[in-house]
Formats: C-alpha cells, sequence, structure tokens
C-alpha cells in the first residue's frame, strides 16, 4: 500500500501531463506534425502508473514501442480513467491506452484498436471474506467507477452495497480497512498488487468475467487505427511484447 499511495501522491504533482487541449487528428496531419498525443490514467499499477516523476508501467513502455515503431514522438497526458471517454470525443487527445475492456456500449463512444491483452475480473477478499460469485450475495464490494467491474458488479445477483472508488489505489486502501466485503478488479493488477503488499493477508477469489483490453481513438479515425494496429501486429512479432509481458508479468499476456 505504501507504494500504491506514493504512486497516486505522484500523479496529483505531474502538472505538465494534465493540462493541454489538443485536437484528435488524422494520420496525415498526426504523421506531418510527428508527434502524436496519447492519454493514460497514470494510476493503475504496473499497467500505467508513476514511478517518482516518472510515467511507467507495461501499457507506457508498450505504447513508447507502438509510437516508435509508427516513426513518431509521443506526448503524454494523464486523464482519469472515468473522463477518458468524454475526453477523446472532445478530441483532446489521438488516442488511449488505459486498460479499456472492450463493451458494445463503450464501442458506440469510441473505436477499439485490436487488443494488447486479455485479463478479467477477480474477486480478492481478506481472509474470511466471499472468493466466489455465489458467496457475494449479500455481501459488499468495491469496485472503480466507470469500469467494467463496475458493470460486472451490478449484474451479480442478490449483491450486497456496491462500493465505488476513483481508483484502485484507493479501492485496495478501502478493502485493507475492511470498508466493504470483496474487491474486485484486473486479475494482472491483483497479483501485482498482493505481490507488493504481501502482508494483507488479501486472497484471490474466483473470476467473474473475461475480457478483451485494447487502445481506444475516437470514432471512424480508420487510418490512424489501421496504423496502431499494424504497429502492435509488428511489436508483438519482433519480440518487444514478450519482453514487456515478461518484465511486468512473468507470462504472456497477450490474447492467444
Amino acid at each position: 500500500m505504501r507504494l500504491l499511495t506514493k504512486l497516486f501522491g505522484a500523479a496529483c504533482c505531474v502538472g505538465m501531463l494534465l493540462t493541454g487541449n489538443v485536437q484528435a487528428r488524422d494520420w496525415k496531419v498526426i504523421k506531418d506534425a510527428g508527434t502524436i498525443v496519447v492519454a493514460t490514467e497514470g494510476q493503475y499499477y504496473p499497467f500505467n502508473y508513476f514511478d517518482g516523476p516518472k510515467l511507467t508501467g507495461f501499457e507506457v513502455e508498450l505504447a513508447e514501442a507502438i509510437v516508435k515503431q509508427m516513426g513518431l514522438k509521443l506526448d503524454w497526458r494523464v486523464v482519469s480513467f472515468d473522463a477518458q471517454l468524454a475526453s477523446i470525443r472532445q478530441d483532446r487527445f489521438d488516442f488511449a491506452i488505459a486498460s479499456h475492456g472492450y463493451t458494445e456500449e463503450r464501442a458506440k463512444a469510441v473505436d477499439f484498436a485490436n487488443p494488447h491483452y486479455c485479463s478479467g475480473g477477480q474477486i480478492v477478499s481478506l481472509p474470511g471474506g466471499p472468493l466466489t460469485v455465489a458467496g457475494l450475495k449479500g455481501k459488499s464490494v468495491g469496485v472503480q467507477i466507470a469500469t467494467t467491474y463496475f458493470d460486472a458488479a451490478k449484474k451479480i445477483d442478490g449483491i450486497g452495497e456496491i462500493k465505488t472508488y476513483k481508483d484502485e489505489a484507493a479501492n485496495f486502501a478501502a478493502l485493507k480497512a475492511k470498508k466493504y466485503d470483496a474487491w474486485i478488479s484486473d486479475k494482472y493488477l491483483v497479483k501485482a498488487t498482493l505481490d507488493k503488499n504481501p502482508g494483507t493477508g488479501a486472497i484471490p477469489g474466483d473470476m467473474v468475467f473475461v475480457e478483451r483490453i485494447s487502445m481506444i481513438t475516437r470514432k471512424n479515425n480508420k487510418e490512424l487505427m489501421d496504423q496502431m494496429n499494424k504497429a502492435l501486429a509488428e511489436v508483438m512479432k519482433n519480440g518487444t511484447y514478450q519482453a514487456l509481458s515478461t518484465k511486468y508479468f512473468q507470462a504472456d499476456i497477450s490474447c492467444h
């Protein structure tokens, strides 16, 4: 938890990444400019987070490799997860990479690239807490707001109170403080968080659902999307993706 709190504090202090009113652009305009504007959350360890003042993580390094493959420079923006879909529709950046799981509802607002990993929502509890979907009946759960975990929790038959948090650092703090009975979050985030915080005694349980995770762009920006997919495929082909996946997860998290 000390690390997660540190990351949260760092994210609050990097003002130069938080501002900027940038128009989402077509591929030709981006190529001519030589720089692409990319958004992430910066509070989703180990996918995108701050190590001191440095923005890093699996998705951050992957995006940097993809953009390099596209022959461009990268200009980062940090935007809270719950604001990203609205922001991209307002043309504040060119694409986002922040663990967006594909849903039909989201696909009405933005376009999804080919998936850069597959995962899903997992139940986590302190000793004695519920570890199965059936065990969540009448129990309170914590989820990050505006996520597929929130959507999935609402569909669980007989579930008790659903408590929402701005980010997963706050969510994990609430679990430790016993403010609810179970946490639902990404299985890889869960593993990394518990590995970093072994003293909590928290136990991972059943998967609630599985999903495909992709970068997103504004609707109908086809040429840009084609370039992103082409670069992602090359990064996966040349071994860069596998090296990053091994570095952060000691496993291949791509969609097989």
